[in-house]
């Protein structure tokens, strides 16, 4: 339980980075100078915002959050990380669609109660377990990372199952090595006492 609160306090400060990279960004190219990069064209630059947020998130996430669980193939790590990413986005605008269209709210205050409201905290839970399931899990089940390795004293996952030991001839019953734990005076199917005349 503690490792799960830890990484989701990772997580919410790397998501709280990359929303100021976004915004950051956007406003930068479309605002700021005399002459902005992207003068007049907020969709392109919302797009290339969104898209290094993103890339900022997956750094954070993979080398910070859950560094224990990450895959060394990098490549598909990263692809899965987008699409949650953009399954993440479409239940954000899935919650503004419903409140505009369904539900009939068409104001400022309602759009962003859905959008950044609503939407934020389910998109946050579900790129929370998908980041934690699916995308950062290792290279395969059962090896988490070292966060998860037994604790001391106990046998690593590594070493394998012990093998059970073989009694070696000085312990088996038959034999001319074998010792009976009774006294050596009395056989142990004799009484004291009771010795034959």
């Amino acid at each position: 339980m503690h490792l799960v609160v830890r990484e989701f306090i990772k997580f919410g400060t790397v998501g709280a980075v990359a929303f100021v990279v976004d915004v950051g960004l956007f406003n930068a190219l479309l605002h700021v100078g005399e002459q902005p990069v992207l003068a007049g064209k907020p969709l392109t630059a919302g797009i290339i915002s969104a898209v290094v947020a993103t890339v900022v998130a997956w750094l954070g996430n993979r080398y910070w959050t859950f560094r224990h669980r990450r895959r060394s193939q990098i490549h598909r790590e990263a692809v899965l990380f987008f699409v949650m990413n953009v399954i993440g986005i479409g239940i954000a605008v899935g919650c503004l669609a419903v409140s505009r269209y369904i539900l009939g709210f068409e104001s400022a205050l309602a759009d962003n109660i859905a959008k950044n409201g609503v939407g934020l905290v389910l998109g946050m839970a579900f790129r929370f377990t998908a980041y934690r399931y699916v995308v950062f899990r290792g290279d395969r089940e059962g090896a988490p990372g070292e966060l998860d390795a037994p604790v001391l004293g106990q046998q690593t996952l590594a070493a394998g199952p012990s093998k059970p030991s073989v009694p070696s001839a000085s312990h088996t019953p038959s034999g001319a090595s074998y010792r009976s734990s009774a006294p050596a005076s009395f056989p142990p199917h004799v009484i004291p006492g009771t010795l034959p005349d």
